[in-house]
């Protein structure tokens, strides 16, 4: 706990086996009340390995819900367990749980409701083994969902997140999608109810293990993401009404 608010940090897992002690042993404990591993009916030993290392909640889904319904089971657990400031990690140690204590202590200390690590900040994604391609269609997406959303974030989508309870029980996150496009739906309503986002530096692993998507995947990914951005200054405008963003 931080000042009396319960920590807790969701693993949305799929196919962590060969990460997941690795991540679990830098989730520094001394400040973290609760972990909770969602495992995406993964084909490899994700939940046994989960068990040896003595995570207390473990989430296995019977059939895959996607990126999406994988976070949804993660912020719905979290809240049942009275969380008030909630990590997601990915479990395939390409972020560094180290610093999860910087994070929760921007949210304890009421000077963000959210807080993103942002791999672009600095130097870290290029210089962790970002692949060219998607680190030029990260900066492009980016620069169009900021002048669409009046944002100035570096970029929106990272896999290290965290919010407080407030702003998980008015985001109408189980509406979103299942896929990949999830996170930025989710991005859309916290801007939307007026909240502030901040970013830390966070350095980066691209290695066999780390998770990705595929270039049809990529693809499909950012037209969602454009649709989002396009869909958030519509109904600003007052021209639409998406259900995830008036919820």
């Amino acid at each position: 706990m931080i000042d009396k608010k319960k920590i807790i940090v969701v693993l949305p897992a799929y196919n962590a086996e060969k990460t997941l002690e690795r991540t679990f042993h830098e989730i520094p404990m001394d400040i973290v009340d609760e972990v909770v591993l969602v495992d995406d009916n993964s084909t490899d030993n994700t939940i046994e390995e989960g068990k040896r290392l003595g995570i207390k909640h473990i989430i296995p889904h019977e059939q895959n819900k996607g990126y999406g319904g994988n976070q949804k089971s993660c912020y719905n657990k979290a809240l049942d367990l009275g969380g008030d400031i909630v990590i997601m990690l990915h479990p395939d140690y390409q972020y560094t749980p180290k610093l999860i204590e910087s994070m929760a202590y921007l949210i304890a200390n009421d000077v963000y409701p959210v807080v993103l690590g942002s791999r672009i900040l600095g130097k870290g994604a290029l210089k962790g083994g970002m692949p060219w391609y998607k680190y030029v269609a990260n900066r492009i997406l980016t620069l169009s969902q900021n002048i669409l959303m009046s944002q100035k974030l570096s970029e929106y989508h990272t896999g290290y997140r965290a919010f407080s309870r407030e702003v998980l029980e008015n985001t109408a996150f189980n509406v979103n999608s299942d896929d990949f496009v999830f996170d930025n739906q989710m991005l859309a309503q916290i801007f939307y109810k007026g909240y502030e986002i901040a970013e830390i530096t966070c350095p980066t692993k691209y290695f066999e293990e780390a998770s990705s998507i595929n270039f049809k995947r990529s693809a499909i990914y950012g037209l969602g993401v454009l649709k989002v951005s396009l869909q958030y200054r519509l109904a600003k405008w007052g021209l639409i009404k998406p259900d995830y963003l008036i919820k």
